[in-house]
């Protein structure tokens, strides 16, 4: 909850009251296993999870923060403000691959925003069992609905009486309804006896039970883990590769088998490797009030009661759907080195990172050695190709380890043509061969590129629309188990969300940067007066092109100096550009005084509400008497060099940005520009950098202007020569984040 909660008006307990009565009525509308509800914090555009039931809260830490604008079902659900129901993985895997990749998973989710009137404050979550379509899942629709409705109500009454109603702390963990998570017996059940270590968990992640020989090899007392919660009790198993066991087990009901590796104990001696020091075969059966497990040293299985023999294991001897993540438990009698998977890693790749790397990637090259730095290596693959769909044909974009000229003959393949790479886009299924021989079995007569080794052809497929496929090769034969190739999927998925965002942005890049140039002056107006010079550098990142500009104006008997920012990047940025400039030009060839230009360029932005605001400063000169008169809003501080050399940061008040205040006012304020002095006016490109406050970067350039041109020499370079000067670095500069647009201006002296 908010830092603040003893001084609200309203008590912590009724919100929590509130938060837990309607994840409960959810869980009950949905026949879920695990609720929670994630509620607005401090931080704009940033959703905390303020309640979880039936789950461990730690195993679920990376889902605590959720932004609103991440592809992910509780983004779309608040920021939408609609229902979405997932039935099954692969409904999840195809809608919000990210999820998938995290959650790999057997399970069903439904999300329900909370609204108050027209205050959205969150969103009601459950899971429940995967089913084979939405429909048939025991969905109260109106039940469901209605415990939204009246949480979404009961906040906006608690608002009223107090404080906003917001979360900005850790989740509460609650059990989920009607189940009573505390310790169960303590001793003397059947369970005492048998020669396998036998503990249950409950929802919340709690021992409810352990019998001795389960508190022997855990290396702690039995009363001591009772009523703890696992990681507290037994720290060691806190590690990435045995929560995502624990998560699967939870989530998809699913039994899970893995190793776990216990520390030795500080100063054991020789008799002590029965407690500490070797690796133990565990297996998670779920049920209804939380996790029932069997822990067997490796290579003792033998010894053990056969776990279909175990109370809480009928009907659950199996492997779950998904598979385990690490070694399964029928390979305990193997050496440790046999026990990992084929990657050779203990887990598998964590899609996180790989999706962070995507974030960054904006061209499909960038995106394409994301996947060869990151993916790859995580699954123990030598060879890559990434192929684009383009009018009914795949394009090869990115290859990497296959024999010179091999995918040549496959560049350009039409979807009617039977091979691998084709067929896994055309059908939207992942294809994996375990062998060569496996793949030319499959399709008899395709050109093979080794003798040995394992493929995994993927298809690209964002939102529902195809995208290309991908070629992922192996140079041993190699299996993949389920879980595996669920990840693969799923990840296959969020390289294609980059894939198609590469590719709009290649298409809106090029269509604003052709808008800029188009909009931005070719030349500027020739004057026996005056002498001007313009500069524009696009950015090097994100969109390229912004809606920086610089116009000279003609205007009756004077020029009208203009320099403006749009906020933002892109065809937006661009176009809204466009429009201030024929604004800023037409207000000026009538003529209208500075102050009339800015405040009537102000209102007609905030008519046409593009979303956006801007920066400009305006200037109305007289070339033959240097009298001008100065407007500015929200802009940097133009530059005057004098004749004799001396340059200062002029001081013009101005008013708030165009596009916020319809009633704003900018004052007015007179200069003189003498001959042979020059006005630099300038975008914030050129002045700011990471890291640096803004005036460091206005007195760099201040210092650079003084340095174009001196008193002492002679002949000092044009004005055009020294707007290059003052744009050189940032020309050579590889990371621009933003763009620049820079004008120069000086007088003549009469003759």
């Amino acid at each position: 909850m908010t830092e603040s909660a003893e001084s609200q008006h309203w008590a912590p307990e009724r919100l929590t009251a509130l938060l837990t009565g309607a994840v409960a009525e959810a869980m009950r509308a949905v026949g879920g296993h695990v609720g929670g509800v994630y509620l607005r914090s401090s931080t704009p555009g940033l959703l905390r999870l303020a309640v979880l039931s039936g789950l461990p809260g730690p195993l679920f830490r990376p889902w605590w923060r959720m932004h609103v604008d991440r592809p992910f079902p509780v983004a779309d659900a608040h920021r939408l403000g609609v229902e979405i129901q997932l039935a099954d993985p692969t409904e999840t895997m195809r809608r919000y691959p990210q999820l998938a990749a995290g959650l790999p998973f057997r399970f069903g989710s439904v999300y329900v925003p909370v609204v108050g009137a027209s205050t959205a404050y969150g969103v009601l979550s459950v899971v429940r069992p995967a089913t084979a379509d939405a429909s048939s899942a025991p969905l109260d629709r109106d039940r469901l609905t209605e415990a939204a409705q009246a949480l979404g109500a009961a906040l906006l009454e608690l608002e009223a009486e107090g404080p906003t109603v917001l979360w900005d702390g850790e989740p509460l963990s609650v059990p989920p309804p009607d189940d009573v998570c505390a310790p169960e017996q303590t001793g003397g059940g059947p369970a005492d006896l048998l020669p396998e270590g036998v503990f249950t968990l409950d929802r919340l992640g709690r021992f409810s039970y352990v019998n001795p020989r389960a508190a022997l090899l855990l290396g702690r007392p039995r009363a001591e883990l009772l009523g703890q919660s696992l990681w507290h009790a037994v720290p060691w198993l806190e590690q990435p590769a045995y929560e995502d066991q624990l998560r699967g087990a939870l989530l998809s009901r699913d039994p899970v088998h893995f190793q776990v590796r216990r520390p030795p104990a500080p100063g054991a001696g020789p008799g002590a490797g029965e407690r500490y020091g070797d690796r133990l075969s565990l297996s998670a059966y779920p049920g209804p009030d939380g996790l029932t497990f069997t822990a067997v040293p490796v290579g003792r299985e033998a010894e053990a009661t056969t776990a279909a023999s175990h109370p809480g294991a009928a009907g659950a001897v199996s492997d779950p759907p998904f598979g385990p993540l690490t070694a399964p438990a029928a390979l305990a009698d193997a050496p440790a080195s046999a026990a990992a998977p084929a990657n050779g890693t203990d887990s598998l790749y964590p899609p996180v990172i790989l999706a962070l790397a995507l974030s960054e990637a904006v061209t499909a090259r960038q995106v394409s050695a994301v996947v060869m730095q990151e993916l790859l290596p995580a699954f123990g693959g030598r060879r890559l190709a990434i192929y684009l769909l383009q009018d009914r044909h795949l394009y090869l974009a990115w290859e990497s380890g296959f024999p010179k000229g091999f995918l040549d003959p496959f560049d350009g393949v039409a979807l009617d043509v039977r091979l691998p790479g084709v067929e896994t886009l055309t059908s939207g299924r992942p294809l994996f061969f375990e062998s060569m021989q496996q793949l030319a079995a499959a399709y008899p007569g395709i050109a093979l590129d080794a003798e040995q080794g394992a493929r995994a052809f993927l298809p690209l497929i964002a939102s529902g629309r195809p995208v290309g496929s991908c070629i992922l090769g192996f140079d041993r034969p190699r299996g993949f188990s389920p879980q595996e190739r669920t990840v693969l999927t799923a990840l296959a998925g969020l390289v294609a969300q980059a894939l198609e965002r590469a590719q709009r942005y290649d298409t809106e890049a090029a269509l604003a940067r052709g808008l800029q140039a188009a909009l931005l002056p070719h030349r500027l107006p020739v004057h026996p007066q005056v002498e001007t010079a313009g500069r524009y550098l696009p950015g090097t990142q994100g969109m390229d092109v912004g809606g920086d500009w610089y116009d000279v104006v003609e205007a009756g008997d004077g020029l009208a100096l203009v320099i403006g920012d749009v906020q933002g990047h892109g065809v937006q940025a661009a176009a809204t550009m466009g429009q201030l400039r024929s604004a800023v030009r037409a207000f000026a060839l009538g003529g209208h005084p500075p102050e009339e230009v800015m405040s009537g360029t102000n209102r007609l932005l905030i008519d046409l509400d593009p979303g956006q605001f801007a920066s400009c400063c305006y200037i109305r000169l007289d070339p033959l008497t240097g009298a001008a008169r100065a407007a500015r809003a929200g802009h940097p501080q133009p530059l005057l060099r004098r004749p004799d050399g001396r340059t200062e940061v002029l001081d013009l008040p101005g008013g708030v940005v165009l596009g916020v205040a319809p009633d704003a006012v900018y004052p007015v304020v007179d200069l003189h520009l003498e001959p042979g002095a020059v006005l630099a006016l300038y975008t914030d490109g050129l002045v700011e950098r990471p890291g640096t406050d803004i005036d460091e970067g206005i007195e760099r350039l201040r210092a650079a202007l003084a340095r174009a041109a001196t008193p002492t020499r002679r002949t000092g370079p044009s004005l055009g020569g020294t707007a290059d000067l003052l744009i050189e670095e940032a020309r050579q500069a590889t990371d621009r984040p933003d763009d620049i647009a820079l004008l120069l201006t000086t007088r003549r002296a009469t003759r």
